[in-house]
């Protein structure tokens, strides 16, 4: 292919492709060219297209190509019908944010499933929903303005910078900090802008850059809480930027009138007046539109180009008797020499004059401001801001430089008369156009206004100076050619800036409303006409700008807002920092010429300078900060960004991980990680809250999920439970888990698989949890066969075992949530508690939505054809009728009462551990713990209690009550009996008439129950216990009998469970592995 030249950092060949062939069109006759030169049979064209232009025509493919979507036909992709489609800018668009309809690439599962399958899916399941599906014929909007990096960037960022700095304090900074410092002063700004530009180019180029300047690039890479407090702070700090801008116009008009004796009230409060009467005349401009704001821009620019080499031309002019007296010399090399060093008065300092010079620096960002309104931001930004701060920090450079050879500190400012015969007493008159002021006692002479004289502040009135660079904020113009057009020039500089930053303030706000992260602010993101002219937000700026406007002081406003624009500078480079630390293969920029560790020295460079500036403001600007950032962290707004700080979690997981599993384990730092089987977990909110306050902010807990039933349909159903609605239901209700979800062929697969590969490391489960079967007697024996065999494998795993049972059946489901409320089918009632069985005979796809089970106490619904809806309306229907369930719930409220735990056999201590720790969380805090254990022999009472008393002291584990039970080896009585034989009715294997074990391995034969006999009188003894002791606790944690293999039966096992649990106050059956988990040695 010929390789073409681009600027671009991508260096990509000349492409050429064939147009695509219309459909109408008969494809077999011509020859189709191909990428590669081949020829194909078909009808088309070659075209060359230039891959570096940013202007793609709307379709790259040729005009009439059909990409594919789920409501079209196939296309047509070099000259053949194929469902694939080539790469394409609209594939990687956010769906949700297109104004006209989308190309979109095929799925994986159209372009694997099978054909017939996949037509069915697209005739019930829409791209969009009806609310958010593109109108079948939208109207074009008119075109919104869009600037180049000229007038966009260069031309914004230059009139924000050269500021009311420029004409009004420039004099002022070089008198006191001397041209050395001076020029360190804007070195160092130079440096600190330089540095956050570049940085600012790193994050702009990867990736597009909407509006909100700033703040979309630091919430993008930092994240919502970072980009909103930055977002309200440079909202704020643009705002009180006008005032500023607008105080320094006005300051020059109140000198004009002043000098023409035309004060309308004081000189402060003219001050006030002029302002607030420019800055509504500024509004009306910014409110009218965004390009008649280019348009003055551009005037002004023009006049304070020529107001710069108007001052330029004057220092060559040899100065008249009124500017020498002013303090312009002309070119002098002592000045120069005595204008070097500082020289600061009033208290001030380096860092104060810094201070004061700093936010004629701070307009570097007017340009990323509007990046919504550029053609290409990612390249007009760098291109534009950095060459703007090159031309200004010349500029000013160049300015002190010729300021510090032409001008003095300090002059009398007029001609003197002094008397000659007493020893040149200074008399306190001053003369004007050398008239001779006589007296009638002293004879007198009068002094020319030569360079030695006028620097001679004791010639002056009452013996002070009140001009020359430290005290005349005109001296620019009494040095230029022609000094209207200084004036001009300030009122350019002052009123570019003000416009700047009053269009600033509302476009940074308008994107921080936008992105809804502060509550009732959406009023203020409000656009009119094509460009989203914010004008609600232009008002609140108004309001900003009229507030401060008020102090009248530009002195005291400018150090408010370098703190605030040190900010922003700060968190602009500590992004790109961050981003380049966290190391994220999405963090891709264009722009090459950074550095991280640059990035970071600018930050702490912006921060050492917010605390030396002002101490106090810096602190203040903080705490604002944090406040918001604290609020929206608090908030949560339901925001993805793949912000740098995800990049971190994951890769601070990551490490963190590989460490731990380095590590040798100790019984000391043993945390009971809890698999709970809860198959889709809002079925069981009972469950997954019970264990959730066992794990939470200490242990791992993963809520498992096994999808039972043939490949093809389950890795479908897998796929979709994988969409994340599961977290965000676990997140909502602030439940520390994860959520695991397989497929398998059976239940018994499932769950060995997930107790084989959950977790990783040493974050993998070491105790299984499950809820009680409480169907197990009605339903399939099979079943319950099953149920058995993975408690089983639990152990054979390693596994601590736990079985949980409430008063009421822990699957829960709200019965006016119909199956047709969620277009999904209904399950089968036969399957148990801790899966989901999601192959039947509809072979329909289940949602995530789906209930698997039903409450008996639910009535039959019959199956309706129902139009499916979209995820998230299914979402909406399940977390509205799940309310009413969790209201209802037990373990998600404070607990009162007592934790009895019946410590009948040594498991290793994991039966005491556990109710140990849930004693430790909030909601069970105020429960009291009892421990129950079995003693020996009634005589040794005394020693047993005393032995357990020691042990339970060792373990640091304090109780309320200890008892030792010393007649659970008693026989239970009759009535008790019965009731357990009754459970048995139908579980025994009936050898008269011809079962076998092989036929029903679940039923219990006469042997079995013989040899059983003492362990199933002991589970009744220890039901009537229960209800002795236990009738009215608010949890009863029992060890959990262990199932011998090959020796006791499904049936009967269940039916011991059944016999302790059944009627009683929540039990949760444990069963540790036999390997200590507690210990007495520190």
């Amino acid at each position: 292919m010929e390789k073409v030249p681009s600027t671009h950092r991508f260096q990509v060949a000349k492409v050429e492709f064939a147009t695509e062939i219309n459909d109408e069109e008969d494809n077999s006759d011509a020859n189709y060219v191909l990428p590669n030169g081949s020829t194909e049979p078909g009808n088309g064209t070659v075209d060359s297209v230039d891959v570096n232009s940013s202007e793609l025509s709307n379709d790259t493919y040729g005009q009439n190509h059909n990409s594919y979507t789920a409501y079209g036909t196939q296309s047509k992709t070099f000259g053949r019908n194929t469902v694939e489609v080539l790469p394409h800018l609209d594939h990687y668009r956010n769906l949700l944010s297109a104004t006209s309809p989308l190309k979109a690439r095929p799925t994986l599962a159209e372009l694997h499933e099978e054909k017939d399958e996949m037509d069915r899916q697209k005739q019930r399941e829409p791209l969009l929903a009806d609310a958010e599906a593109p109108p079948e014929s939208p109207k074009i909007p008119e075109a919104a303005v869009k600037f180049g990096w000229i007038k966009g960037v260069l031309i914004r960022c230059l009139l924000n910078i050269w500021g009311v700095m420029l004409f009004r304090r420039m004099a002022w900074v070089t008198g006191q900090a001397g041209i050395g410092l001076a020029t360190l002063i804007v070195l160092l700004s130079t440096a600190v802008t330089v540095i956050t530009a570049l940085s600012m180019s790193a994050i702009g180029t990867n990736g597009t850059v909407r509006g909100g300047g700033a703040y979309y690039m630091i919430s993008r890479s930092l994240g919502p809480e970072y980009g909103g407090s930055i977002g309200v702070i440079f909202s704020i700090a643009n705002a009180v930027a006008v005032a500023m801008y607008v105080v320094g116009f006005a300051e020059t008009v109140r000198d004009l009138l002043r000098d023409h004796g035309a004060i309308m009230v004081d000189e402060q409060n003219d001050i006030r007046i002029i302002g607030c009467i420019t800055v509504t005349v500024l509004l009306v401009i910014a409110i009218i539109g965004l390009e008649w704001e280019t348009r003055a821009q551009l005037v002004l620019l023009a006049v304070l180009l020529i107001a710069i080499a108007n001052f330029v031309v004057g220092t060559f002019i040899p100065p008249s008797e009124r500017k020498l007296a002013r303090g312009f010399v002309g070119y002098r090399g002592d000045v120069f020499v005595s204008n070097m060093k500082p020289d600061f008065r009033d208290g001030q300092g380096f860092f104060s004059v810094l201070s004061i010079f700093f936010p004629a620096a701070t307009g570097i960002l007017a340009g990323a401001n509007i990046s919504g309104d550029l053609k290409h931001p990612q390249k007009d930004i760098p291109k534009g801001t950095l060459l703007a701060i090159a031309c200004t920090s010349f500029s000013y450079l160049f300015i002190i430089w010729l300021l510090g050879a032409t001008s003095l500190r300090e002059s009398t400012g007029s001609l003197v008369t002094v008397a000659s015969l007493g020893g040149l007493d200074v008399l306190n008159n001053t003369v004007e156009n050398s008239t001779l002021l006589t007296t009638t006692t002293l004879p007198t002479v009068v002094l020319s206004n030569t360079f030695e004289n006028v620097g001679n502040c004791s010639l002056a009135k009452n013996g002070v100076c009140r001009f020359g660079l430290l005290h005349d904020y005109q001296i620019m113009e009494v040095i230029s050619g022609f000094g209207p057009l200084i004036t001009a020039g300030i009122f350019s500089a002052t009123l570019s800036s003000a416009l700047a930053s009053l269009v600033s303030a509302p476009k940074v706000f308008q994107a921080v409303c936008k992105d809804k992260l502060f509550p009732r602010v959406t009023f203020f993101a409000k656009g009119y006409g094509p460009s989203e002219n914010p004008r609600r937000a232009y008002v609140l700026a108004y309001i900003i700008g009229v507030g401060f406007i008020l102090i009248g002081d530009l002195n005291s406003i400018a150090p408010i807002i370098s703190n605030f624009f040190l900010m922003s500078y700060m968190l602009v480079n500590y992004a790109c920092f961050d981003n380049s630390l966290a190391k994220s293969p999405g963090w891709r920029p264009s722009f090459k010429f950074y550095n991280m560790w640059l990035s970071l020295v600018g930050a702490l460079l912006c921060i050492t300078v917010m605390f030396i500036i002002n101490w106090w403001t810096a602190l203040i600007t903080f705490a604002i900060a944090a406040v918001i950032f604290l609020f929206i962290r608090y908030r949560k707004p339901d925001v993805n960004w793949g912000s740098s700080t995800q990049a971190h979690v994951y890769r601070s997981a990551l490490l963190s991980t590989l460490k731990l599993a380095h590590l040798e384990d100790h019984i000391k730092n043993f945390r009971p990680q809890v698999l709970v089987l809860t198959g889709f977990p809002c079925n069981r909110p009972e469950l997954v809250y019970f264990v959730n306050s066992l794990t939470k902010k200490i242990s791992l807990m993963i809520c498992g999920h096994i999808i039972e039933g043939a490949d093809s349909e389950t890795l479908r159903q897998y796929r979709r439970y994988q969409k994340g609605y599961v977290t965000r239901w676990l997140n909502k209700r602030k439940i520390k888990a994860f959520y695991s979800v397989t497929t398998a062929t059976n239940y018994r697969q499932g769950a060995r698989g997930l107790m084989q590969t959950a977790g990783i490391g040493k974050l993998k489960p070491n105790i299984l949890m499950m809820g009680f079967k409480s169907t197990w007697i009605t339903d399939e024996p099979t079943n319950m066969d099953t149920y058995l065999s993975v408690i089983h494998d639990a152990f054979d795993c390693d596994y601590g075992v736990g079985i949980l049972r409430t008063p009421e059946r822990l699957f829960s489901e709200d019965p006016d949530m119909q199956p047709e409320d969620l277009n999904i089918h209904e399950e089968d009632e036969k399957n148990y508690d801790g899966h989901v069985h999601t192959a039947d005979a509809m072979g329909d796809e289940v949602t995530p939505a789906l209930t698997p089970m039903r409450r008996q106490s639910t009535p039959e619904v019959e199956p309706q054809d129902i139009e499916l809806q979209t995820i998230e309306n299914v979402n909406h229907l399940f977390e509205r009728s799940l309310s009413k369930v969790e209201n209802s719930l037990i373990f998600n409220k404070k607990q009162k009462g007592t934790i009895d735990v019946w410590w009948l056999f040594d498991d290793g201590g994991l039966t005491l551990l556990v109710p140990y720790i849930l004693q430790t969380q909030s909601l069970w805090k105020n429960c009291g713990l009892r421990v129950f254990t079995a003693g020996t022999k009634r005589g040794e009472l005394g020693r047993e209690q005393k032995q357990m008393a020691q042990l339970l002291s060792k373990f640091r584990i304090e109780c309320q009550d200890m008892t030792i039970i010393t007649d659970v080896g008693k026989l239970p009585q009759e009535k008790t009996k019965q009731e357990f034989n009754e459970l048995m009715k139908g579980m025994i294997l009936d050898e008269d008439n011809g079962e076998t074990p092989e036929e029903f391995p679940w039923k219990t034969s006469e042997d079995q129950m013989l040899l059983l006999k003492e362990k199933t009188n002991r589970m009744i003894r220890l039901r009537e216990l229960l209800q002795e002791h236990s009738k009215d606790a608010s949890l009863i944690v029992m060890t959990l009998p262990v199932p011998r293999k090959g020796t006791c039966p499904s049936s009967l096992y269940m039916a011991w469970l059944e016999t302790l649990t059944r009627g009683m106050p929540p039990v949760l059956l444990l069963r540790g592995n036999q390997q200590s988990v507690l210990t007495f040695y520190s």
